[in-house]
Parts: structure tokens; C-alpha cells; sequence
């Protein structure tokens, strides 16, 4: 579940004298009464960061209130008639959830578990099988069940998660932090599909006016190689460059060599007073390409 919380550190019942108003991940004031081992602790990340099993959570059946330390079924109040506190001012029965910071939380039927930032913020994407901002709901790019994969950074689970997860122009979902990384890093290119996260314009500008300001030496001018970008996957037959192989489709730098070697371009010449078969005469008859391959690369 994407959200985040600020708080106290929850450990198991016996060690947790000090936290009554929740953990670093939920502020609450009840404890979950685990199935699986009957130790308690105020959330799920608590257990199974102590504990070296995991909380099933849809076999909790009850929790323990915080401040007169009764056992009960679930319910968004204390069932000590002498206590009635509010275990959480937002309660989701079927995600088990209790939370006493208001996030706008909402249970999404289609997610099957509680989301944060507003019911009217997101909109929930059946192919994708996530809930979506808003604004992204006529131009994002659907990819079946993306949001299954884990993180490619980190490889940790993006559907449950608590951290908030960022959607290129691909489609493709990764953590916001490691999204963040990657482009401190150096890194433009989706870790899964190599297509271009961010707007790279005016890298693509500058790099065509480095490449100008670079000739290559004579005997690697005017070669060309096949490309294959990874923005909008068409290939080009395009100047080559070690400083790079531009798309002559989109403009983009984000490409790869192609099948065959490099080749140089040779223009046909008008036959002249020349008999046909002479010494002189060209035996090409259209423009073309020779390849050069062994000649560059050697």
C-alpha cells in the first residue's frame, strides 16, 4: 500500500512498554494479535521484521487495545464499554487496516487493498490493475498486469507497497526513490525496456552540436550503420559517430547498431564519352551503399 508515516519504532508486546500510540509506519491505538505465533505488534511491518515468518493478514481476527489492554474481535472501537477509544479514526474491514492519520485513504475494490491520496485523485486501471492519477487517464500506456512486477531496482513488490511509485512514458512502474536514484545516477533509460524516462530534447540538442564540432577522421567519415532506437523502436540508416547514432525518425540519441557492419555511401556517376565496358565507365547505375566494415573496424 502506498503511503508513509512517521513514528515510533513497534516491537513485539513484551518489549513495547513505551509505544502507545503506534509505530514508525502506522500511528494507531491497538496491536494486532498475530495468528501465526500470538505475539503482538502494532502492524504487520513490525512482525515480520522481528518475527522470521510473515503476517498472513486476512487471517487476523483480533487485535488488542493500547490503553486498557483488552483482546477483542476486529472493530473501529474499543468493545471495553469503560475505555471506547477509537482504534483508528480510519478503519477498513476488509484490509484489516487501522490508521490515525488522515491520508485520504480509500479502499479500491479493483487493488483489493486500501489506497492513499483521495478517491477522486486516482481511477483504477483494469488492464494495468492499479490505481492511477487522474491525470495520466487518457495518455498513460496500459501494460497488462504491471503493477505485479516488482521494482526493477530494487526487485521489491510494487502492488502492496507503501512507497509511492513513479510511471514513465513506457508504462513500465518503478519506486519513486529508485526513480529518483537513477536520474542522480546518470541513468534516462527505464531499467526494463531502455526507452527514455524524462524528456531528453535539449541532451539531443546538445549532443547534435558536440557531434558537429566533432568531425571523425577521414577514414571513418561519411560511414553510415543501421539503428534501432529505443524511443519509437523504428530503424534508421544513420550517420555513424562515436559519440553517437542518431534516429533519423524522432531525433533521439537512445539507440542501438542494427544488423551489418558500417557502410559508406557511393553516388552513382552519369556515364560520359566513355564506351560502355572502359576503363572509365561506372558499372553502378543508382545510388548505394559499399560495405566498409572490415576497412573501419580493422
Amino acid at each position: 500500500m502506498a503511503d508513509s508515516n512517521t513514528g515510533n519504532t513497534g516491537v513485539a508486546e513484551n518489549n513495547s512498554s513505551k509505544c502507545t500510540q503506534g509505530c514508525e509506519h502506522y500511528r494507531r491505538k491497538c496491536k494486532l494479535v498475530s495468528p501465526c505465533c500470538e505475539n503482538n505488534y502494532i502492524c504487520r511491518f513490525c512482525h515480520n521484521a522481528s518475527e522470521t515468518h510473515q503476517l498472513i493478514r486476512s487471517k487476523l481476527s483480533k487485535v488488542e487495545c493500547m490503553m486498557c489492554q483488552t483482546q477483542q474481535p476486529l472493530a473501529q472501537t474499543c468493545s471495553n464499554k469503560e475505555c471506547g477509544v477509537t482504534l483508528g479514526n480510519y478503519f477498513c474491514k476488509i484490509c484489516k487496516l487501522y490508521d490515525d492519520e488522515d491520508k485520504e485513504q480509500f479502499h479500491c475494490d479493483g487493488c483489493g487493498l486500501c489506497r492513499v491520496g483521495g478517491r477522486d485523485n486516482y481511477f483504477h486501471c483494469d488492464t494495468c490493475e492499479l490505481c492511477l492519477p487522474q491525470i495520466i487517464k487518457d495518455s498513460h500506456k496500459c501494460i497488462e498486469k504491471v503493477s505485479k512486477a516488482n521494482c526493477p531496482v530494487c526487485l521489491e513488490d510494487i502492488h502492496t507497497s507503501r512507497i509511492v511509485s513513479h510511471v514513465p512514458p513506457c508504462g513500465h512502474l518503478i519506486h519513486r526513490p529508485c526513480f529518483n536514484d537513477l536520474i542522480k545516477a546518470g541513468f534516462y533509460a527505464c531499467p526494463t525496456c531502455s526507452q527514455s524516462m524524462i524528456k531528453m530534447k535539449e541532451l539531443w540538442k546538445s549532443l547534435d552540436e558536440e557531434i558537429e564540432d566533432t568531425p571523425m577522421p577521414s577514414e571513418y567519415a561519411d560511414l553510415y550503420c543501421n539503428v534501432l532506437c529505443r524511443d519509437c523502436h523504428e530503424e534508421s540508416l544513420t550517420m555513424f559517430h562515436v559519440l553517437g547514432h542518431k534516429c533519423l525518425q524522432c531525433g533521439s540519441y537512445n539507440t542501438v547498431r542494427g544488423k551489418g557492419g558500417l557502410f559508406r555511401k557511393q553516388v552513382s556517376r552519369t556515364e560520359t564519352s566513355e564506351e560502355p565496358g572502359s576503363p572509365g565507365s561506372s558499372a553502378m547505375g543508382a545510388e548505394g551503399f559499399s560495405d566498409e566494415s572490415d576497412k573501419a573496424e580493422h
